[in-house]
Parts: C-alpha cells; structure tokens; sequence
C-alpha cells in the first residue's frame, strides 16, 4: 500500500519541490528518492516524519561532493597531505605525461602444493631453421616457468595460444642469442600488458646482467624486469677441481629449481670467456603426501575432528582415549617421492668433460653409492638441450645410461620433422599464395627437404661408432608434454603435437573450399605469360572490377628502374608486423637481393633469420 501512495503523490499536482542549500534553483524531486525515503527499509524506519526529505537531500549533497573527488582524482589533481597522488588510475600517467619511475612488485600468487596438473613441455624446437634454442614451459596450476626463449617464441606462443601474461619466471641456460634471442620482443609485449605492464623474473649465468642492462634502455617500464644472476662474475682462470654445489634459486612448497653451473673443460691458466658458462637446472616437485586411513586413526583413539588435518599436514597430536602420541607414519600410507626434471645443456664436447667430472649430479646416478648422509633420487625425465653432434657422442650416451630407467627427450637441432612448421598457420597461407602466385610467392624452403627428412633414421643412436639403444629416449616435438601431476598419468602425453602438413593436402583443402581458385590461379599463369596474356588479362581483370595497382600502369614505372631485369633485383618482405608478431605476420624486415651485387636488410626484427631461411632452401 505504501507503493501506491507514492505513484499517486507521483502524479499529484500537489508534488512539492525542494530548493537545493547549493542552488537557487528549484527542481522536483525524483521519484528514486520518494520511493525510498517511503520504502519500509529497516535501516530507514525511522526516517518517518515530513523532515527526512531534507535529510536525503544532504546524503545526496555529499555524494555529488564524492564523485567530484572522483572526479579530480581521475584527471591526476587528487594529492593527499605529503603530496603524493591518490592510488587509482591516474590520467596523467596514461597520457604520458607522468614519467614518474615506479618499482613494480612481482606478481604474488597463492601457491597450491596439491598441484592438480603439472607438465613440462616442448616449445618452438627450432628444427626446421635451426637458429633458436628449444624452450621449455615447466606448468603448475598457479605458476609458469619458460626456459630459454629464443627469436620466435613470442610468436610460436600466439599461434598455440599460450599466455605470456602466466609466466613468473624465465630462466636461460647460457646468455647468447640462441637462448635470449626473444627476450627483447617478450618484455616489450609484457610492457604494454596492464596499467603499468607484468613483472617478470629473469634467472641465469652472471653474464645475464649485461644483456638485461642493455635491454632496459628501450624497455618502457625497465623496472618490471627484475634480474637474477648467479655464478661467479669473473672470467678468468677457473679452477677445475673445484666443487659447486647446486645453486637453490626456488624453493616453495611446489617446487624446488636448482642450477649447476656447468664450464668448459679449458688448459690450465686460459680465461673463460662471456658466454661459455653453461647451466644444468633441477626441477624437483614436492613429494606426494600419502592417503589418510581413517581407520587406522580410530583404533589409535582419535576421534574425527581437527586432528585429522594435523595428521595430514604432518603433526603429530595426541589420542584421544589413548595416552599415545600419533604420527602421521601411524595413520598415513608412505608419501611418494615427488617427480625429477632436468634440463641439461652441454653445448660443445669441451663441456661434456666437466659434465661428467660434476658431483653434483651424483646422487641421482642408478649406481649412486656416495657420502651415507644424501639420499639417492631418481630423475623420471631429462629435457637434452644439447646438439645432436654432442649427444651422439658415446661418451655422452654413456653418462646418459647412468639414470637408469629416466625417459630422455632429445631437443637439440636435429634436421628433422620438417613437415612439421613450427609456424604453423604462416606456411598454409605460404602454400595457399605459392598456388595462386608461384612467381611473388616462393614456396617455403623447408619442405623442400622432404626427401631428406625421409631418409634419414629415426633414432639418434643409428652411425659410426655409437653405443646400442640401453635406454628410452624420446626425439622432441612441438608441444610434446610429459605429464607429472597427477602422478597416475606419468609419462608422455602426445595429444597435441601438431600433425604433419604436406603442400598437397594443404592445396586439396584449397580447392574444395574455393573451387573458383582454379580459373584465377590459370589467369595468373597466362598473366605471367607473355606480353601478349599480359595485356589480354588487363582488360580482362578491367571488366566487372576495376583492380587499382599502379604498377600493371607501365607509365607509372619510374625510369631508374626501366631497365632492371629480373636477375638484378629482389625485394622480399619478411615481416610486415608493426608493433609485435602474429601468427600469421612477422614484425618488421624487408630483404633487398641484388643477387651478384649483394644484399641489405631494412630492419631487421626478431624472427628475420628464420624468415630468411624458410624463405630459401635450407641445407642440413
């Protein structure tokens, strides 16, 4: 009933107005005010005499005095006593007009021991160009870890549509362009994420600090970048029989990352050079608690309740019609020693002496019969960084055997997988144009190497003067997971390797979806033709659509270039990308072939090697 009564006092002629303390101007009420100063609300039931219109309007006062704070606080004019502004979004800063330098915190997140998933995987191998070093994306359900990020990732990431935004932490194991190639492009996109753009943590050798300083002077907010370096920083003599133990970088209740450095073997007295310090890096998950039994809690006097998760979470308490105390061993089946990653990259054979000199690695040896007071661990998977010329070697298969029954993937270069782009959605355009216009766009050079790819074995341990297979090893591919959360799915998880892509299945996909391409692709050969088709597909092409290209115009050519033939002049476009790399796009770089007379490069962004070999034919 009270609703009704105010839509009639609504439509009354008798509806009072009220004059504003502020204003000399007289407005009516609204209705929202009316109805709530009426509406039987607890928290209003005493706002029941003619007054409390004078008291909502005050309330309205000052929250026309609040938005007028929020208001200069967006446009930057908002400063509290000691002068410094409001926290909130600040106009100013996102104009650019406040290049006030701040000290970005790191991303905290809360941490789950009982990971649900947890994997590390294949990214980017780098086979089919061979100029990057493979990454590798250690997943947790609240954390990611990159190792290595080589020229491409950003854009191998984009295409297989893996959030940059999730990595906490990358770690290199050698600072060269192989490794660190892309770390450039990854943290100007990290930049431009956010008000102020995403921290992230850079680990590896000492030599790390150099490159990161060097970057910083074109890094918009140099400050998100936080950089840990370890090791030692000279680069001198080094002395071998000295003993490193593993350097503890992370250790939370999830994950345990270790790194030992790993030196060329060198003549006494040479000085170790920036740069050929390299890094083995030991992942090892926290251990699997075992199952409660909660019968075996009852028979010991416990009684259900908040003793339990004591129990659980590794106390011991006391029985409850029992003078005992119980243990979590009492009630609880034996936990499960968590799963072991190592990355190992031994990048020439004069690091292969050192790697199987380094004691550090001792305790999860098969044979490992060391100091009593360490503990024995088994390694359930080992990521091989290291070339194929290294891993071939029998002195390295042989210290690959001492981890026993561990799967080995081998991600160093290898000419392989070649019908496997690592660009994926780039090559079936590249196919799709090379059909339409075989003379402006070449087809990509790697799949040229078919035959190759064909002939050569499939295992590593196949040639002159290598040991016999004693262990399983597995040859790396794009996106290839092993799983290690949970722990009933150990292993390799294949499912979203990418399927092999031959230029003839991408052509027959072609033409079912576009049938008409057929007639195209044929003016565009006539086109090509001769003077005679030239001019014919002209005025073809000028009859229902009208096709504007200066260049079909022969008047438009300028005279510099009237006499240049077709063997004196190539200009390739590597990348037309502006600000940062597609899946489809490359940033930019523009490729000037003189042929005889040389060749120049117009910008030269991340990726451009790559472009450049794809562009031609590859040779193993």
């Amino acid at each position: 009933m009270s609703h009704i009564s105010n839509l009639r006092l609504l439509f009354s002629p008798l509806l009072p107005t009220l004059r504003s303390p502020f204003s000399s101007k007289r407005r009516p009420y609204s209705l929202l005010t009316i109805l709530s100063s009426s509406s039987p609300h607890p928290k209003r039931r005493h706002l029941t005499t003619p007054n409390h219109l004078s008291l909502n309007f005050r309330s309205r006062s000052k929250t026309t005095s609040r938005e007028t704070r929020d208001r200069d606080r967006d446009e930057g004019k908002s400063m509290d006593e000691s002068g410094k502004e409001n926290p909130g979004f600040n106009k100013k800063r996102a104009e650019g007009r406040d290049n006030t330098k701040r000290n970005l915190q790191l991303k905290v997140r809360k941490l789950n021991p009982t990971n649900t998933i947890s994997y590390v995987q294949i990214l980017g191998t780098g086979m089919d160009t061979q100029d990057t070093s493979p990454s590798v994306l250690l997943f947790f359900d609240k954390q990611r870890f990159i190792f290595n990020a080589g020229e491409g990732l950003q854009r191998f990431c984009t295409e297989h549509k893996i959030k940059l935004s999730k990595i906490d932490h990358i770690f290199l194991s050698r600072v060269c362009s192989e490794t660190a190639g892309g770390i450039p492009g990854l943290l100007l996109t990290l930049a431009g994420m956010g008000e102020e753009g995403m921290s992230v943590n850079i680990w590896g050798p000492s030599d790390l600090k150099y490159l990161v300083d060097a970057m910083k002077s074109f890094i918009p907010h140099a400050a998100m970048v936080h950089t840990k370096s370890f090791g030692n920083n000279n680069v001198g003599p080094v002395d071998a029989n000295k003993i490193i133990d593993p350097i503890v970088l992370i250790n939370d209740e999830v994950v345990k990352i270790s790194a030992i450095l790993l030196r060329p073997n060198q003549s006494q007295g040479s000085a170790l050079k920036p740069g050929d310090m390299s890094v083995i890096y030991l992942c090892e998950l926290a251990e699997i608690m075992g199952k409660f039994d909660p019968e075996k809690a009852k028979a010991l006097g416990l009684k259900p309740g908040p003793k339990y998760r004591e129990l659980q979470s590794g106390r011991s308490v006391m029985s409850d019609h029992q003078d005992i105390m119980v243990h979590p061993s009492d009630v609880m089946d034996p936990s499960i020693p968590g799963p072991i990653v190592l990355l190992v990259d031994c990048p020439t054979e004069s690091h292969v002496q050192e790697l199987l000199s380094t004691e550090s690695l001792n305790s999860y040896y098969v044979d490992f019969s060391g100091n009593p007071t360490q503990i024995g661990k088994t390694a359930n998977c080992i990521i091989h960084l290291s070339p194929a010329s290294v891993t071939r070697s029998p002195t390295y298969q042989k210290w690959m055997k001492k981890f026993g029954s561990a799967q080995h993937i081998m991600a160093g270069h290898e000419m392989k997988n070649v019908e496997i782009p690592i660009l994926k959605s780039s090559a079936r355009i590249a196919a799709r144009l090379n059909y339409l216009c075989p003379q402006f766009f070449p087809a990509p050079g790697f799949w040229s190497l078919t035959d190759l790819n064909n002939s050569r074995p499939d295992s590593i341990f196949s040639g002159e003067g290598c040991v016999s297979k004693l262990y399983e090893n597995t040859s790396a591919e794009n996106l290839l997971k092993f799983t290690l959360r949970p722990h009933a799915n150990l292993g390799f998880d294949k499912s979203n390797i990418p399927s092999l892509m031959a230029p003839s299945e991408i052509i027959n996909e072609l033409l079912s979806e576009i049938p008409e391409i057929v007639d195209a692709a044929q003016h565009v050969r006539e086109f090509w033709s001769g003077p005679g088709g030239l001019e014919a597909d002209i005025n073809v092409f000028q009859g229902d659509k009208v096709i504007e290209e200066p260049w079909l115009e022969e008047n438009t050519l300028p005279s510099c270039l009237e006499n240049i033939r077709r063997d004196d002049l190539e200009v390739v476009l590597l990348g037309t990308g502006s600000s940062q790399p597609s899946k489809y796009r490359n940033v930019t770089s523009i490729y000037i072939n003189l042929f005889s007379k040389g060749s120049l490069l117009l910008d030269c962004g991340e990726g451009t090697l790559g472009q450049l070999k794809r562009r031609v034919l590859m040779m193993p």
